[in-house]
């Protein structure tokens, strides 16, 4: 979100008619979803900050907010398929983070959500105008699977009871040429990787993956420890952090090209709720995480613990699980 904004800010300075080009084919890239068309009032309510008194007008932001960001193991098109997305025709969400922003948008709270975590899938909206039925210990990640982006919130909401104020999905293609777009990035491991399933072998240690390989290790899960999803969480976070500093070090303002390339690798794969999914709306929204800096940003689990009923799921562990919820909002 926050190299978005910022590449796009940039490309207005490049001329009335560069920029001009660049708007429209980047508008067109964006993918929109009607999540509160969708779901209606039916919702927990949304986070206000309130003025001091005597204060008549808050200057912006005014409020924190919560975003659920997923990444999708799309099926679709063959870059996709070729970069371990299966066969055609379906999705899951392969990894779920809300991303609590605060109000001066300088702190930033990931809470991921285990794929395997068993949840009560609620009933979801359909664009036919039909209804999913709801679904008692249903795998999390299936919502996507059933309901694509509208059942994944409603499910996320009926989780934690925290509103989700917008939505970003980025799928497996988008994700590896935005890591090559930024010039790669450099990772720290703790232990060798050796994982068929990811494709992906390395020493532990510090490397500077490309695109295809750092999406490797945000899939890596067979390969390290005991082949959890929650070690493989803790990859993807260290992910979060890596792109965070890569980012900080970009100077898109001058080298347009760059700034084109960067701009186009994450619109080309992006789904975006309709408060975010214009070109206009993107950007006021990157440059107000223009302060955000990976040591702003604390990664989270939700507190998780094996299932009693199937020791391969995992079920929210309370009270903690609430706790950490109810403090997002």
């Amino acid at each position: 979100m926050k190299i978005t904004g910022l590449s796009l800010a940039g490309l207005l300075v490049l001329g009335a008619g560069a920029a001009g080009w660049a708007y429209w084919h980047l508008s067109d890239n964006i993918s929109s979803v009607d999540i509160n068309g969708a779901l209606g009032d039916d919702r927990p309510a949304r986070a206000r900050t309130t003025p001091s008194p005597g204060v008549t007008e808050v200057p912006p932001p005014t409020e924190s907010l919560n975003i659920l960001v997923l990444g999708s193991d799309s099926r679709s098109g063959e870059e996709n398929q070729e970069l371990g997305g299966g066969e055609d025709g379906g999705a899951r969400s392969d990894t779920a983070m809300v991303v609590h922003l605060d109000a001066g948008r300088t702190t930033a709270t990931v809470v991921s959500i285990p794929r395997d975590t068993l949840v009560d899938r609620p009933s979801c909206p359909l664009p036919d105008g039909e209804s999913t039925r709801p679904v008692s210990g249903a795998m999390f990640n299936t919502a996507y699977e059933v309901g694509g982006p509208v059942c994944a919130v409603k499910t996320v909401e009926a989780l934690t009871d925290v509103r989700m104020d917008h939505y970003i999905e980025i799928d497996f293609a988008g994700f590896a040429r935005l890591v090559d777009a930024l010039g790669g990035v450099t990772v720290t491991t703790e232990e060798d990787i050796d994982d068929e399933r990811s494709h992906l072998t390395l020493e532990a240690g510090t490397h500077h993956l490309d695109g295809t390989d750092a999406l490797a290790l945000a899939r890596t899960r067979y390969g390290i420890g005991g082949g959890s999803d929650l070690e493989r969480i803790e990859l993807q976070h260290r992910l979060v952090k890596a792109l965070l500093e890569q980012i900080g070090r970009q100077d898109l303002l001058t080298d347009p090209a760059h700034l084109y390339e960067v701009a186009d690798a994450v619109t080309g794969s992006l789904t975006a709720d309709t408060g975010l999914d214009s070109l206009g709306e993107l950007t006021r929204f990157g440059q107000s995480l223009r302060e955000l800096l990976s040591v702003g940003v604390t990664t989270l689990t939700m507190p998780v613990l094996p299932a009693p009923w199937d020791r391969n799921r995992v079920v929210a562990d309370e009270p903690e699980a609430g706790e950490l919820w109810a403090s997002l909002r």
